[in-house]
């Protein structure tokens, strides 16, 4: 059973442990994982690497420097340097392109619709569409007229913030400057605002907004078309007011006494004191015991979490789809474990990932595959995104284990200086000590290596007798022994 808890980056020490690998560490180590055909290649230690995969693809790179992946016919896929400083993406299907320099400044070109971005956060933005009427180039703060963006429909400015203009849903915000002065015009809505002082906006016959020494005096009415209005107020610290239909929520002395009545659309009831510290819950699916940060415990449907001593233990419980989550945290990241289990198999073993931050990262799928990775930096906070775990993780991997299936492991310590990996499958077994020395045991055969394979010695059964070689190895071990005993 194979669950969603994804693996560790696989660049550093990758590959199946029925691997048969060519060792002159470190200058390189390559090898070549039968049970898929991947050719994996490392140079300096864990700073060069390159893989080719059975249909051809290939990556390549220098940690953390840069990387390059080509597809089967040779054209550049993606590329990036010292990421994430900087990336690029291609897609040679559909032509699609994409850059981006830190998440700042970014390009993208999308070739089923010939739309082109370009950004340089926060001064430029810009797009193409081939019609102006939803094209635009803007410079902040200067000027722009940007359709379809920042959360609104239109977004005009000029030396912003002395001048801004939002449009949204038919409604029309003009700031002067923002967010001081505001004036609100659209079909059916007017308003006008001078914060913190005061303000009042309304949608006639439907909504009204005001407040008078934000925050201290509020009022914002919703639903005076329909039969059950609702009404947040309040005059604070004295008196806060949340009511709509099936719901009260009142709070004295912000923000130390307060209930939550509710009865629709699920039935709920709690009592605050010192809101959000301290609260007591109860309904329909769902309690809560808050009595923060000492401890707290909540379930709300299906999901539980508790909390001691906050932030430093946390512990969460839910259910997705067909699984049953669990989640336990030392300060967020310190110790941060995954367990996943099936509801539909509950024999079936479950998955789990481990992070003891920075010692050390492992991995079960819960179906035969295992991965442990020391030390572990990185993997914590970058556990969905490939390239950082494929330039960055292998660097700090001093010990590395990785089982493909039950029987089939492999062992890597300082970026490959020693390995050692055993086949059930094949009954092989295989040791190298850099360039040093190596030992293959396999049924039928064992092979001693020396200074990278200049020295070998070859024993077959079932003569039992031992040979020797001296020299390059050459493409077929059928050369004339040195001698034989």
């Amino acid at each position: 059973m194979l669950l969603a808890v994804g693996g560790l980056a696989l660049t550093a020490s990758p590959g199946g442990a029925q691997a048969d690998e060519r060792n002159w560490w470190p200058l390189w180590v390559s090898r070549t994982d039968p049970s898929t055909g991947d050719e994996r290649t490392s140079f300096l230690g864990p700073l060069g690497f390159e893989q080719t995969a059975a249909d051809a693809t290939t990556i390549h790179g220098l940690r953390p420097f840069f990387d390059e992946a080509h597809s089967a016919d040779g054209s550049l896929t993606a590329t990036s340097a010292f990421y994430p400083l900087w990336h690029r993406e291609s897609d040679a299907t559909t032509a699609d392109q994409r850059w981006s320099f830190f998440n700042l400044i970014n390009f993208e070109h999308d070739a089923s619709s010939d739309v082109t971005r370009f950004d340089a956060w926060p001064f430029y933005f810009s797009r193409d569409t081939g019609s102006p009427e939803d094209s635009y180039q803007a410079v902040m703060p200067l000027y722009g007229d940007v359709p379809q963006r920042f959360g609104q429909d239109r977004f005009l400015w000029a030396l912003f913030p002395l001048f801004g203009r939002f449009e949204k849903q038919g409604v029309t915000t003009t700031t002067t400057p923002w967010p001081f002065i505001k004036t609100v015009t659209g079909e059916g809505h007017r308003g006008f605002e001078v914060w913190p002082l005061a303000g009042h906006r309304e949608e006639t016959g439907v909504s009204s907004d005001s407040f008078a020494l934000w925050p201290l005096y509020y009022r914002k009415q919703a639903g005076l078309d329909t039969d059950a209005p609702s009404l947040q107020t309040g005059l604070l610290p004295l008196y806060a007011l949340d009511r709509s239909d099936g719901y009260i929520s009142e709070t004295y002395l912000w923000p130390f006494f307060g209930y939550v009545d509710r009865t629709l659309p699920y039935q709920y009831h709690a009592t605050h004191y010192l809101w959000p510290f301290w609260v007591q819950g109860q309904g329909e699916d769902r309690r809560v015991n808050r009595w923060a940060p000492f401890y707290s415990h909540s379930r709300m449907r299906g999901y539980e979490k508790t909390w001691l001593l906050w932030p430093l233990w946390r512990q969460a419980n839910w259910n997705d789809h067909q699984l049953h989550h669990e989640r336990r945290q030392l300060l967020y990241f310190i110790y941060h474990a995954d367990t996943q289990r099936s509801l539909t198999q509950p024999d079936a073993a479950p998955a789990s990932k481990v992070h003891l931050w920075p010692l050390f990262s492992s991995w079960d799928n819960g179906a035969g595959r295992k991965q442990v990775q020391a030390l572990s930096p990185v993997e914590v906070f970058f556990p969905h995104n490939e390239r950082v775990r494929r330039l960055w993780s292998p660097l700090f991997a001093l010990y590395r284990f990785n089982q493909t299936a039950p029987g089939e492991v492999r062992h890597a310590l300082l970026w490959d200086a020693v390995t050692y990996a055993r086949s059930e499958e094949r009954d092989r077994r295989e040791f190298h000590l850099g360039p040093l020395f190596g030992y293959t045991s396999e049924p039928g055969e064992l092979n001693l290596e020396f200074l990278g394979g200049l020295i070998r010695f070859n024993r077959s059964t079932p003569e039992r007798t031992w040979q020797a070689h001296v020299g390059p190895r050459p493409t077929s071990e059928a050369a004339a022994p040195l001698s034989s005993r």
